[in-house]
Parts: structure tokens; C-alpha cells; sequence
């Protein structure tokens, strides 16, 4: 059988409230009497019940992360960064996925309410609208969002500089002399990737250019994939693709292979997120860096703050910065 506090009282010739006050650490116990629990604790392989003292802290020590697609390899970077941090402050993490299903995330919403966790942090399956906003409120959980709404919210948010992210692949393109592009995107509301196309919109009129083709779809490999037949049947002058992240740009490869088109030769690819695998694609994958690793355990910093405070206090909005990655996919446009 387990062994309990009062097992440690017992042998330790204290009351329960003292070995307890002993082992959390508490002031105002006598030094001799909390190495003597300490020791016997010790001694007797004593493991604490998290869920009896979660019902006296009022605290799980357990956060979940909610994200949209356990494929994308951007989410397997961003969860390492959160579960660094969590393990380093006490908590255990959650994951769970939504798989693109708006209906799958509430019930797990529903589910991890239930369940008591410490906070959520969540990477929307699309923009969240004020009714959706009110029912994650509804929750009384600590939440921070890895996807900034498009309007105001009372939710902390944790995110790489999408805009600046988008302007700086629109740039890019603009800069080797590509004039008609192409811009493959998740679903038209959807906080970052809508950050992203702002972004490269301004680039391109900056740079005079005319307005690019844009294809909405599920912001996946396989939506990728299906976009890029899209336009490679109906849009042969395209000369150049922004991709709202690698996992599209991974699915317009794939198609691309199909067809026979090589990249730069036949048209330019650059991507978003910058994960392990654009470096080892062939040809290697122009991207724009987005910090995974940090925006995962800044994500649970910002959290675990708003539980220690009780939920009180303004919102966070912190950016995180992004960068160019620079490799083979991109050249000038080709000639005819």
C-alpha cells in the first residue's frame, strides 16, 4: 500500500499538519523537526498526492497544450519549447490535438475545464469570433493563444511577427523580379495566417507590383497539395509561390514532383516556419524563420504567471521576431 502523510506523522512523531508544513516548505517549523519528516519521508519512499493537495492548493501543477495539427512539424519544435518550461517551473503538459475539427477543440476545451488543469494554452483552428471567445471566457481557465485574434480579446497571446514574416517573403520575391505570384493560405480568417497575407500584400505594393493570386484551403500538407494542382492547371504564367507555412509549401512540392517542375528552374517556393525538414528537402526550402522553440515556452511563462496572479491583471501581447532564411528553392523568374 501506498504511504500516506499521516503514515509519515506517525513515525515521525508529529501531527499531519506539521509533516506536511515540512514537506512543502513552509516557514515557521522547527529545523530539527523538518529534517526529522524530511528524513523519514525519505526513508519510507514517501510520494506525495498531487490530486489530494491539487483539492487544498487549488492548483494541478498540470497545463495543457490544444494545437490544430499534431502533423505540422512546426508544433512538434513549439511543444518541445512549452514542455521545457513546464517541467522547469513543476508541471506536467498536456497535448492534445485538434486535427482541424472546431468541434473536437471544444470538447477538449470542455474536457480539460473538467479535469482542472492550471491553464490552457491553444493554437486556434481558425480566427475565433466573439461567441467563441465568450465560451472559452466561459471556462474560468487561465488561457493563452499561440494565434491572435482579429479582434480585441481579454486572452493573453503568444506569436512570431507574421506581418513581418509575409513582408519579408514578399520583399524577397520582389527583389529577384518576380511580378506574377502566387500566395497559398489557410482558411480566410485565421489570425497568424492573415497577419502573413497582410504582409505580403503591403510588400508587393510597396514594391508596385500587381496584386498577387490568392487560394485558401487547409493550411496542411495536403492542402497544399491540392492548391498547387490548383493553380498549376489553371495558372501556368505563375512564376512564384508564398506558402502560409512549410507544410503547404511541402504539398506544393509534392505536386510540383508530379509535373515534373523543378524549383528555381520553373518557379520559386518559399515557405513559413523554417522547421528542421526545409533544410534537408530537396532543393532546401527558402522559409522565414518563426522561433518554435520560444514561442512554446514563452507561451508557458506567460501562463503560469497569469495562474500565480489568480487570473488578475491586463492581457500580454507579446511578438516574437522572425528572419529570411535564404536557400535554393528561390531564384528570378524564369525566362520564356
Amino acid at each position: 500500500m501506498s504511504v500516506t502523510l499521516k503514515d509519515i506523522a506517525r513515525a515521525a512523531g508529529v501531527n499531519a499538519s506539521t509533516a506536511s508544513r515540512c514537506l512543502s516548505g513552509f516557514q515557521g517549523v522547527n529545523e530539527g523537526t523538518r529534517q526529522r519528516v524530511i528524513q523519514v519521508a525519505a526513508e519510507m519512499k514517501y510520494r506525495p498526492n498531487r490530486v489530494a493537495r491539487g483539492l487544498v492548493t487549488g492548483r494541478s501543477h498540470t497545463i495543457a497544450l490544444l494545437i490544430s495539427d499534431i502533423r505540422n512539424p512546426f508544433f512538434a519544435e513549439l511543444a518541445r519549447g512549452a514542455e521545457d518550461a513546464a517541467n522547469a517551473a513543476g508541471s506536467d503538459l498536456i497535448l492534445c490535438n485538434s486535427d482541424f475539427d472546431a468541434g473536437k477543440q471544444m470538447k477538449y476545451l470542455r474536457s480539460l475545464s473538467e479535469k482542472r488543469v492550471d491553464g490552457i494554452l491553444m493554437n486556434s483552428v481558425a480566427s475565433l469570433r466573439r461567441e467563441q471567445l465568450k465560451q472559452l471566457a466561459d471556462l474560468h481557465l487561465p488561457v493563452v493563444l499561440l494565434n491572435k485574434p482579429e479582434i480585441r480579446t481579454e486572452f493573453s497571446t503568444v506569436s512570431s511577427d507574421n506581418f513581418e514574416g509575409g513582408r519579408l517573403a514578399g520583399a524577397h520575391l520582389a527583389q529577384l523580379g518576380h511580378r506574377k505570384i502566387a500566395h497559398i493560405t489557410g482558411p480566410r480568417h485565421h489570425g497568424n495566417l492573415t497577419e502573413r497575407l497582410r504582409g505580403f500584400l503591403a510588400a508587393l505594393k510597396s514594391a508596385r507590383l500587381p496584386a498577387p493570386l490568392v487560394l485558401h484551403g487547409q493550411n496542411s500538407f495536403s492542402g497544399g497539395y491540392d492548391l498547387a494542382h490548383i493553380f498549376f492547371a489553371k495558372h501556368p504564367e505563375i512564376t512564384a509561390i508564398f506558402a502560409g507555412n512549410d507544410a503547404m509549401a511541402f504539398g506544393v512540392g509534392r505536386a510540383a514532383a508530379e509535373l515534373n517542375l523543378q524549383f528555381p528552374r520553373d518557379m520559386s517556393l518559399i515557405g513559413f516556419d523554417d522547421v528542421d525538414l526545409a533544410q534537408v528537402v530537396s532543393p532546401p526550402l527558402t522559409s522565414i524563420h518563426a522561433p518554435k522553440y520560444e514561442i512554446g515556452q514563452v507561451a508557458v511563462e506567460t501562463l503560469l504567471k497569469i495562474v500565480e496572479r489568480g487570473g488578475a491583471g491586463p492581457p500580454e501581447q507579446r511578438i516574437l521576431g522572425v528572419k529570411l532564411v535564404v536557400r535554393k528553392s528561390c531564384g528570378p523568374p524564369r525566362t520564356k
